[in-house]
């Protein structure tokens, strides 16, 4: 490997979460999203189980899905405009009780960073 090529690969292998986010396979995301059916659907007009149904999630205002009983804390995030972005399901997947403290959401989160990025992948596709 040419000298000059060390730093730009280990610049590359710190990039932030944003930039490793474009690197998610949906098809992967979808079997990591199988964790998350036990209390999530993400078919388009899908039930809400023990959590809302997640289609259409990439865009959407948090706490938005009708007929859902979100938690206080965030129904705040919803009333504050919050809306889950790519770059907000992000460390939110990671650590959801960090990211909404009093969250319903029983999830310890995700801690494998291509898990991250595949799943958010899968939730995109869901979302278009």
């Amino acid at each position: 490997m040419p000298r000059t090529s060390l730093p730009l690969a280990l610049l590359l292998s710190a990039a932030s979460p944003a930039l490793a986010q474009q690197g998610g396979d949906p098809a992967a995301g979808q079997r990591v999203f199988n964790q998350c059916r036990a209390c999530h659907t993400v078919d388009a007009g899908g039930r809400n189980g023990v959590g809302p149904n997640l289609h259409g999630v990439v865009g959407r205002k948090a706490a938005s899905v009708e007929g859902f009983r979100y938690s206080n804390a965030m129904k705040e995030k919803g009333e504050q405009g919050w809306t889950w972005t790519e770059e907000n399901l992000h460390p939110y997947l990671r650590n959801p009780k960090e990211v909404v403290p009093g969250t319903a959401m029983a999830y310890p989160g995700l801690k494998n960073e291509q898990q991250l990025n595949d799943l958010i992948a899968y939730l995109k596709q869901q979302s278009s």
